[in-house]
């Protein structure tokens, strides 16, 4: 098969299996007949009972086979197939259709996002209709995830945990990088496509589910609480940020009485503060510290503004109960500061 590979020009079909059934040998017959794309299906460690299965596909024309001594995770299992997409196949390859084991994913949608990411640059989600008809967990875990992801990253994506998309040959070596191995890999790909200012485009496929998804390995609440640890890290930050705010903004209106310049010299450690850890521990920047620096402190003498005004107000309309009033006020700029380093500060330049 890698004779094959270095030659064509398709896309690859690459398939994670862990436990798969026969329907793995059905699902990879039928992308074969129906399509020109080379497959390559990843091992990831089944039970013994499942040889029969991948031995079959190892004799399979345009079929390569992977295996892992042992279960290592989808994310693994999918770094493994690109990993070997990278260093076998031609640069004329223009990507990779990852598709699930399970049957889930019809060869004419698989088809049909392979077409629609080898003519561009974009990644492209199969995505599926959760309609009345679809498990109940699937539907929550995807609304959940779908929601979080849109509050953090900040792009509106309606099937987050797809697994057929098409994966740009572009992207492929970012992807490779990604430290996890579980299901919150693909999270972490869109967090990563996202952070690079590449586009991510959506295409409406079939949805499939057989025996009420009983094959999936996939928890979605477990696995999609995995990516809600960015905004858990940011939490954690801005406790401490706010701890350090207050404590000095307390300190120095205890020694000036003057609500301006307390905010001004809590603003300026706790903001040093911010900046490095949001940097570094948040939102994972690698970026140079100059850009960065110039838009945060911009933010930062912003949300001063913000927060001497409303101070200021609020102790007006609270008999001069300043501390009280402070924390009203930093509470209600929480949000928006978030939103604002996401996206301005420590984001990638979407264009």
């Amino acid at each position: 098969m890698d004779q094959i590979t270095q030659l064509t020009s398709e896309p690859w079909v690459l398939i994670p299996a862990y436990q798969p059934t026969e329907t793995l040998v059905d699902l990879v017959e039928s992308i074969k007949r129906d399509t020109n794309f080379p497959v390559l299906v990843v091992n990831d460690g089944s039970a013994e009972r499942c040889r029969s299965i991948f031995e079959t596909l190892e004799k399979k024309p345009g079929v390569v086979v992977i295996h892992h001594a042992v279960n290592r995770g989808k994310g693994q299992a999918l770094k493994t197939g690109i990993n070997h997409f990278l260093v076998v196949s031609s640069s004329s390859c223009p990507g990779i259709v990852t598709a699930d084991a399970d049957g889930q994913h019809l060869p004419s949608d698989i088809l049909r996002v392979g077409l629609e990411g080898k003519t561009g640059s974009d990644l492209i989600l199969g995505s599926r209709t959760f309609a009345d008809g679809v498990p109940l967990r699937s539907r929550f875990g995807n609304l959940l995830t779908m929601g979080v992801f849109r509050a953090v990253v900040g792009q509106k994506i309606t099937d987050t945990q797809t697994g057929l998309r098409y994966l740009p040959r572009a992207m492929l070596p970012k992807f490779l990088r990604i430290p996890y191995g579980g299901y919150d890999y693909e999270l972490a790909m869109l967090v990563e496509t996202v952070k690079s200012g590449a586009n991510i485009r959506e295409v409406p496929i079939e949805t499939v589910y057989i025996d009420n998804n009983s094959s999936s390995h996939f928890n979605p609440l477990k696995d999609s609480l995995r990516i809600y640890f960015v905004f858990v890290r940011f939490a954690g930050v801005s406790i401490a940020t706010a701890v350090l705010d207050f404590a000095v903004f307390a300190a120095a209106f205890s020694l000036l009485g003057n609500i301006f310049w307390s905010i001004f010299a809590s603003r300026l450690v706790a903001g040093t503060f911010n900046f490095a850890a949001s940097k570094r521990v948040v939102f994972k920047s690698e970026t140079s510290v100059a850009p960065e620096l110039g838009k945060y402190v911009a933010l930062v003498v912003l949300l001063m503004v913000l927060s001497w005004l409303s101070t200021e107000a609020l102790s007006g309309l609270m008999n001069g109960h300043v501390l009280i009033a402070k924390a009203l006020a930093e509470g209600a700029l929480f949000l928006a500061s978030f939103a604002v380093q996401r996206t301005f500060v420590f984001g990638a330049n979407r264009g």
